[in-house]
């Protein structure tokens, strides 16, 4: 056989983007995100967030055959990142612990490990700390200057009760809205300066993450605008009916998880559509879904459900919206 000769097998063409490059630039993306937390939050935000990293960084090793090398691809430290954007800043360190221990061992390590899960990790860690711990997760504080220290009852000891509350409590916007019809001025939701989860800090941030998600090709633009045009359509014409009793959308799309679950928890591609057509079916679902549970729900925040319910469904999308192959 000639030496000229190379035998191979497919794929010939090689992208350059690979996992754990499309991995980290998303972790890039994320350091100003949680710029914007310290700043409001302080010690606390950081506290939180590396209990909660360390939790899934933790379970991956153990729990994964391959040990130090799944660590490499940076997808353990997304979800630990994204569920840490998921709580209060006075979260008990040991709950974003233990948050991080179920993302990545019921989310994604069950399922087979990466590329094999069917719901967002982050997304099942936070659902899981809302079943287990609904007063702690939705105890909010305040934006008050404080860096240095603890907030709330970030150092209780795990599964004691007896730790006092050492910071001011409040309402996040859409729980004002939707149960005081009292709306927070939109330049504070743009800046980031309410009180909610650490990522619902700076929607300006999101935004321009986003955009430059998008300008990179990680994340389809198709997820995030079919969210937001199912959000802001129907919020538009009840605004219009009642604009004393229903949000804007202008409201709707910066208060609260939205922007961070359209940018960074909808778009991710193993739980997500695999076809153009699908994509749309899937953001609008969760645009409407969240409407849904904002408006005429319990609970003033959606966007949680949304994405797992339609995480849920994208099997049935793939199928619906698959392309026809032709001559059949």
């Amino acid at each position: 056989m000639s030496e000229r000769l190379s035998i191979s097998t497919s794929p010939f063409l090689h992208a350059p983007s690979t996992t754990p490059r499309i991995m980290w630039e998303v972790v890039f993306s994320l350091i100003p995100v949680f710029g914007a937390a310290f700043y409001y939050f302080g010690l606390s935000a950081v506290l939180v967030s590396l209990a909660a990293i360390a939790g899934c960084l933790i379970t991956e090793w153990w729990l994964d055959p391959r040990h130090g090398e799944a660590l490499k691809d940076g997808s353990a430290l997304i979800t630990g990142m994204l569920l840490a954007l998921c709580l209060p800043p006075g979260f008990p360190l040991w709950m974003a612990f233990l948050g991080g221990m179920v993302a990545i061992g019921l989310g994604k390590i069950i399922w087979g490990g990466l590329g094999q899960n069917i719901f967002n990790p982050a997304l099942v860690g936070r659902a899981f700390l809302q079943s287990a711990f609904p007063t702690a997760i939705t105890t909010w504080d305040l934006p008050d200057g404080r860096y240095l220290g603890p907030r709330g009852t970030n150092l209780a000891l795990p599964l004691w009760q007896g730790t006092p509350v050492d910071a001011v409590t409040t309402a996040t916007p859409l729980a004002k809205m939707k149960f005081d019809h009292d709306p927070t001025r939109l330049w504070d939701l743009l800046i980031g300066n309410t009180g909610g989860s650490l990522g619902e800090t700076c929607a300006l941030i999101l935004i321009l993450a986003g955009i430059y998600l998008i300008a990179r090709k990680i994340v389809n633009w198709r997820i995030p605008v079919a969210i937001l045009l199912a959000v802001v359509l129907p919020t538009l014409v009840l605004y219009l009916i009642d604009p004393q009793k229903y949000p804007s959308p202008a409201f709707m799309v910066l208060a609260g998880g939205l922007l961070l679950g359209a940018i960074y928890m909808a778009t991710d591609m193993v739980t997500s559509p695999l076809t153009s057509k699908g994509l749309w079916v899937f953001g609008i679902g969760i645009g409407i879904i969240v409407v849904l549970i904002r408006v005429w729900g319990g609970l003033p925040e959606g966007v949680m459900y949304a994405i797992l319910l339609m995480n849920a469904a994208t099997p049935l999308i793939n199928r619906a919206t698959r392309n026809r192959v032709y001559g059949h």
